[in-house]
């Protein structure tokens, strides 16, 4: 065909400028060079082609060949999804390196999913059904925590003219729908292209919590099923290791991992420890329910934005199905950093700090495909995409503009402080700058669910922790002795919730996770033993007595109680009342 082939003009990093490809439009992929590099187009001017391409592009110069594929860069959606690793572009990486070895060979292709795989298709479907864009048609059993659903192809509908059990690779047909187009065949397997959000019949307001099973995200700062979230800190502040928690313990049926532009090491731990952790609900390999995608930073620069958009559209694959994904996105930063170099080999107007003007607008498109919905089909089944980024500002200012920019499209905000990480406090977000647009949802759902002091242990922790940030100040002039003995109980049980409730050990079996209800009961015991001491004080009992109880030792224990133990916490409160009176009487 005309214009499928042209030929390299100029070459500058990443970018390539082609001429001859009549008829391209933006955002189709090409094959570049003898090699064949995965390109895209991003800029069209006259008969002037600018590719960015996601392989590097030494040995590609003038006059060498660019073919066009035709189509925009997309994803193959299907079984095989889960447990695999993949790079931004959707290349697998195991399959890439048993064939090639440790590192990834310029041009190489392979399928996405894996044909020499059989499935079983089980169909709910029948014979006469009429079905339109988002029905299913059957299962897949893909892990033994998810069960794939092979759905009509969005835009598609007609009359079930053949369908039944199946046993084959995805490019099987498994049923025949008759449309008023002729008929055609449903396969295991949708390609669709990244940048396109997936249809759904409406977005519906979050309602139910996320839980993680972090303390201080749960009680303080939680996000909902189909929220969206940001993690901004400086180097060191433990942004990844957050990421890793929420993606070990979110309770988020599928998650969807990407590395994007972050240390090779980083997305290592997570395929050495994902198959060995448990799921808290299921106990299953974590890894039965996830999807990674690796563009470590000594990848392309390019490829960034490939990665961080492969992600969402399997993350919204997996929605349309009726599950709730969260997807870790590692870190936006590098995503920004990689738009700003591309953008100035395009000799485009330059915004803040360099960035280009359209920023603001690629992060809010990313994150607003984020969102409780109301999946297409018939049943209105319901789906969620929760979205949590790890932004890394220079130098730790989040005044700088990809914080800012994404700020203003979250609801999410957990702040890491550089000096909480430095004085071991994890995770090291600042309880004082944080913030949750969905708090009242969640004290709702956890009001109901949990306990009715849920919403009111809460503010009330708070309000102890913001006095004693006000206290601080005054105890740094004058020293403690000065304080009142009133505000010395208040510092004392300030304490207690920042190192016996918002520090949690990742790397502790006994302390990594807790649930909801054992959160609820670790906060109580501590505002109990805040309210004891005080009556106690005014009963006539010493301060220096009131702050060396035994139980204390207790107290500081509970958060290592195991879950299936819970009962032990009545004991620890009957403790502290039974310590507090002998000290009165």
């Amino acid at each position: 065909m005309d214009g499928m082939k042209g030929e390299v003009t100029k070459v500058s990093g990443p970018l390539v400028v082609a001429r001859g490809l009549s008829g391209a439009r933006m955002y189709e992929m090409v094959r570049v060079g003898e090699l064949g590099l995965f390109g895209e187009i991003i800029e069209i001017k006259g008969d002037e082609y600018s590719i960015q391409t996601y392989e590097e592009t030494e040995g590609i110069g003038p006059g060498q060949p660019v073919i066009r594929t035709g189509e925009p860069l997309s994803v193959e959606l299907g079984p095989g999804l889960i447990r695999s690793i993949y790079d931004g572009i959707q290349r697998p990486l195991d399959v890439l390196a048993q064939d090639f070895g440790e590192y990834i060979v310029r041009g190489t292709q392979r399928p996405a999913l894996d044909r020499s795989k059989k499935w079983d298709f089980v169909p709910l479907a029948r014979v006469g059904d009429i079905v339109k864009g988002g029905d299913i048609l059957g299962t897949v059993r893909e892990s033994t925590l998810v069960s794939h659903k092979i759905m009509v192809p969005p835009g598609k509908s007609g009359t079930v003219g053949k369908i039944g059990p199946v046993t084959g690779n995805v490019d099987t047909e498994v049923a025949v729908i008759q449309s008023l187009d002729g008929p055609f065949g449903v396969t295991m397997v949708q390609r669709w292209p990244v940048r396109d959000p997936r249809p759904a019949k409406r977005k519906v307001p979050p309602t139910e919590t996320m839980t993680t099973g972090q303390r201080i995200i749960d009680m303080f700062f939680p996000i909902a099923k189909g929220g969206t979230a940001c993690v901004p800190g400086p180097f060191g502040s433990g942004k990844t290791v957050v990421q890793h928690q929420l993606a070990k313990w979110a309770d988020a049926q599928i998650v969807v991992y990407v590395g994007c532009g972050e240390r090779g090491n980083e997305m290592t731990d997570v395929l050495m420890e994902f198959p060995h952790l448990k799921d808290p609900a299921t106990g299953e390999p974590l890894m039965e329910r996830t999807v990674l995608i690796a563009n470590t930073s000594n990848m392309p620069v390019a490829a960034r934005e490939a990665s961080v958009f492969t992600g969402i559209s399997i993350a919204e694959y997996f929605r349309d199905m009726g599950y709730s994904v969260a997807l870790m996105a590692d870190s936006t930063s590098r995503w920004a950093e990689a738009m700003r170099e591309i953008s100035g080999r395009l000799e485009e107007m330059p915004g803040e700090e360099g960035y280009p003007a359209y920023l603001g607008s690629r992060i809010a498109g990313f994150y607003e495909r984020a969102g409780s919905v109301v999946c297409v089909g018939s049943d209105d089944r319901q789906g969620a995409v929760s979205i949590i980024g790890a932004v890394s500002p220079p130098g730790g200012d989040l005044s700088e503009p990809v914080v800012q920019t994404t700020l203003r499209v979250v609801k999410v905000y957990w702040g890491l402080d550089d000096k909480l990480a430095f004085a071991r406090h994890f995770p090291a977000i600042n309880w004082l700058s944080s913030y949750s647009l969905y708090q009242d949802i969640v004290d709702t759902d956890a009001d109901e669910k949990i306990d009715k002091m849920w919403s009111v242990n809460r503010k009330r922790a708070m309000t102890i922790l913001q006095k004693e940030a006000e206290l601080d100040e005054l105890v740094r002039l004058v020293g403690i002795d000065a304080l009142s003995l009133e505000d010395r109980l208040l510092m004392q049980a300030a304490r207690m919730i920042r190192e016996d409730f918002l520090h949690q050990n990742a790397f502790d079996d006994r302390d990594t996770y807790t649930s909801l209800r054992k959160q609820f009961l670790l906060l109580n015991l501590i505002l109990r033993y805040y309210d004891e001491i005080r009556t106690g004080l005014a009963d006539g009992a010493t301060l220096d007595a009131l702050m060396k109880l035994n139980v204390l030792e207790d107290i500081t224990r509970a958060r290592f109680i195991p879950e299936e133990e819970l009962e032990r916490f009545s004991s620890i409160e009957g403790d502290i009342t039974n310590s507090i009176r002998a000290l009165v009487w």
